[in-house]
């Protein structure tokens, strides 16, 4: 009995040690729960990172709304060259001179026979007067032989093309001082050979004398004839383009357009085979 009494309180001890110590541990455990949640002081940066790959690229976004169109830029001031005046009339015939002395009686005719060789020396002295006006043409009328590529006849008018660039009013007046103007082809037959000029050539385009300086609209040759019965305008042409194009070109096609008159280019004289 009395060692039962004095193991009660024994156990009742161990038990409450028991209870003291798993109530300390808990306490202990929810002590380190409270000091883990709390958040320490901030740290320093650490340093930049190396710069990552690029992305894939995104969808190519809707076209957007076509713009509106500009307005019209103004017209330029004109230039310092004037217009083309008109050709000067032709001066009066001069007087006829003296009749001179009569000349001696000629050698008397050869023998029938040699009337063929006689022909033939005829017409060689034809020739040869017709070569020396051509050359005497060309002395006249070029100021160097590098300046032309050769001349083109028909059976009333000699053409020459004249490989120097000049403005429309430079080179009207250029073949004027030689007796001339700026090519007008009046048919299809001068037209045709204006046109294998400038192809033979390997000219893609040339001044020639056609113009609306004196009329806006109406056209007319350089010597101020109409232009009643023939007209090569390529289609769409004259169109007066930025109100700019006064004067007249030929392409090697042999058609027409209006173009300024102020760019320099070759351009193609027109001579009479009279005064020539």
């Amino acid at each position: 009995m009395i060692g039962e009494k004095l193991l009660l309180p024994i156990i009742i001890i161990i038990i409450m040690s028991v209870l003291s110590l798993s109530y300390g541990q808990q306490l202990t455990e929810e002590s380190c729960s409270v000091q883990i949640l709390v958040p320490g002081l901030k740290g320093e940066a650490g340093e930049k990172g190396q710069k990552g790959a690029p992305g894939r690229p995104g969808r190519v976004g809707p076209p957007g709304e076509i713009g509106q169109t500009g307005l019209k830029g103004q017209k330029g001031i004109m230039g310092r060259y004037g217009k083309v005046g008109p050709s000067g009339m032709k001066g009066v015939k001069g007087d006829m001179g003296d009749p001179g002395p009569k000349g001696p009686n000629g050698e008397p005719g050869a023998p029938y026979e040699c009337t063929p060789m006689r022909q033939m020396i005829g017409e060689m002295d034809i020739l040869v007067a017709q070569l020396s006006s051509e050359l005497k043409f060309i002395k006249n009328a070029l100021p160097s032989p590098a300046a032309v590529a050769g001349i083109k006849e028909t059976d009333s008018k000699v053409y020459l093309l004249v490989k120097e660039e000049k403005r429309y009013s430079d080179a009207e007046a250029y073949c004027q001082t030689r007796g001339g103007h700026l090519a007008m082809p009046k048919d299809e037959g001068a037209n045709a050979a204006i046109a294998g000029y400038i192809t033979e050539a390997g000219l893609n385009r040339v001044y020639i004398g056609i113009d609306d300086l004196h009329r806006e609209g109406l056209f007319t040759y350089v010597d101020l004839s109409a232009m009643t019965t023939f007209s090569k305008w390529r289609k769409g042409e004259p169109n007066n383009a930025y109100d700019d194009e006064d004067c007249a070109e030929m392409v090697a096609s042999g058609e027409w357009t209006d173009v300024a008159c102020h760019p320099t280019m070759f351009f193609v004289c027109e001579f009479d085979k009279e005064s020539a």
